[in-house]
């Protein structure tokens, strides 16, 4: 997924790999995007998922999470992030192909089971309990997938 995402948004912004500090995992300015060198592949997927959403939802500088409106930009972009690699049908073609767990959700998907549950999270406050996608019927909670006759 990582790479897939480098090439689709080569022409957007610039990806730079370096060891960044603490558990900084990534960044995002002025259409450069710095991740964290020592994250996995599937990490580093989910960073610049969110780093995207910066980049096309943010603007300035919101390094200062104390501000409730850095927080709100914050939760906006990382909600784009849930969006872009964890789609509703997205959900839907994995019961397609046999998912039927997270830990296989987050494979099948090439995000991290945190990812998956914080993106879960994010459709159960935007939706409810449930939503439905084409002639299926999406549970966030416990996740379920239905197939409406």
């Amino acid at each position: 997924m990582y790479e897939k995402l480098l090439i689709e948004y080569e022409e957007e912004v610039e990806v730079i790999e370096s060891p960044l500090p603490g558990k900084l995992k990534g960044l995002y300015s002025d259409s450069t995007i710095v991740i964290n060198s020592k994250l996995t592949s599937t990490e580093k997927a989910c960073v610049i998922a969110e780093e995207l959403g910066h980049h096309y939802t943010t603007a300035g500088n919101i390094l200062d999470q104390s501000e409730v409106s850095n927080r709100k930009l914050e939760k906006t972009a990382r909600n784009w992030g849930y969006e872009k690699l964890v789609g509703l049908i997205d959900l839907v073609n994995a019961y397609k192909s046999g998912v039927r767990n997270r830990h296989e959700l987050a494979e099948f998907l090439g995000v991290t089971e945190e990812f998956i549950e914080n993106a879960l999270n994010y459709y159960r406050e935007k939706h409810g309990l449930f939503t439905t996608v084409d002639n299926y019927i999406v549970y966030f909670e416990p996740l379920g997938i239905f197939e409406k006759f």
